[in-house]
């Protein structure tokens, strides 16, 4: 299973990004799926996440801010990010609990995509 994250760049506050995070391999299903962040310096942090029925969760600072979407059939999921500050400057990385051929559930990482936000 391979995840690849996209979407990154540079951006002034206040405007938009979205990112997105396609799913392939031998795939039966996507259990959850999140969005992480890690900032220079600092842990990485759990932004976003969304459950196969479509239940989501945010970071406290980025509720009304970003939006966690994702299309089942297509095993991709996106990261809408509006009203962009300095602060949300990060690598971003999704992350998904996939459900295999094999049966097997693993958690599985892309690579992270770099958002810079200009002050």
């Amino acid at each position: 299973v391979q995840l690849q994250a996209s979407g990154g760049g540079l951006v002034q506050a206040g405007g938009s990004l979205k990112l997105s995070c396609a799913a392939s391999g031998s795939i039966i299903s996507i259990n959850t799926m999140n969005w992480y962040r890690q900032a220079p310096g600092r842990q990485r942090e759990l932004v976003a996440t969304i459950t196969y029925l479509g239940n989501t969760k945010y970071l406290d600072s980025v509720k009304g801010r970003f939006t966690i979407s994702r299309d089942n059939a297509k095993n991709t999921g996106a990261l809408q990010m509006n009203s962009l500050k300095p602060e949300d400057t990060a690598v971003y990385y999704c992350n998904a609990d996939v459900r295999i051929m094999t049966g097997r559930l693993g958690n599985y990482w892309g690579q992270g995509t770099l958002v810079t936000v200009s002050s």
